[in-house]
């Protein structure tokens, strides 16, 4: 149970590290430690107030850099409901609480990098971190049931 803790924070403090890392290119490595800048402009309203870009789609092109950001986002946050998931104590609604606490964490980062420049957050990508939670964590569901049969 420990180590699952510990793995836990690790996953949340690498997404928020990353997060925080503008510019970032998943195919250049070398972009992985720029230098974060805070847009002190940016407030909560202008983030999320209605029409404001946090709701639009994507300004980029569907390119490998696309595709690899979205693997990542299912990927991670994928990791991430499973470790939610086993941190709880055995429930029926455990898969839910580690969904929905998914789901909170996957808002309160695309707000954060809302607020760095050379990022932008997203209300779709939200979404697809949400899915990505939601698709590890039937998968497990669907593994138990098939291994207890």
């Amino acid at each position: 149970m420990i180590l699952n803790r510990i793995l836990l924070i690790l996953l949340l403090l690498s997404i928020s590290k990353f997060s925080h890392t503008p510019h970032l290119q998943v195919t250049d490595p070398n972009s992985w430690s720029n230098a974060s800048v805070w847009n002190h402009k940016a407030t909560l309203w202008s983030v999320l107030h209605p029409g404001s870009e946090f709701y639009t789609s994507y300004t980029y092109g569907f390119d490998l850099e696309f595709i690899l950001r979205k693997i990542a986002h299912i990927s991670f946050f994928g990791l991430l409901a499973l470790l939610f998931y086993w941190n709880f104590k055995k429930s029926s609604w455990r898969y839910v609480k580690a969904w929905v606490l998914l789901a909170c964490f996957a808002f309160l980062d695309e707000l954060h990098q809302a607020f760095i420049i050379g990022r932008d957050g997203r209300i779709i990508d939200v979404a697809i971190d949400s899915f990505g939670g939601a698709l590890f964590l039937f998968s497990l569901y669907r593994y138990k049931k098939i291994s207890r049969n």
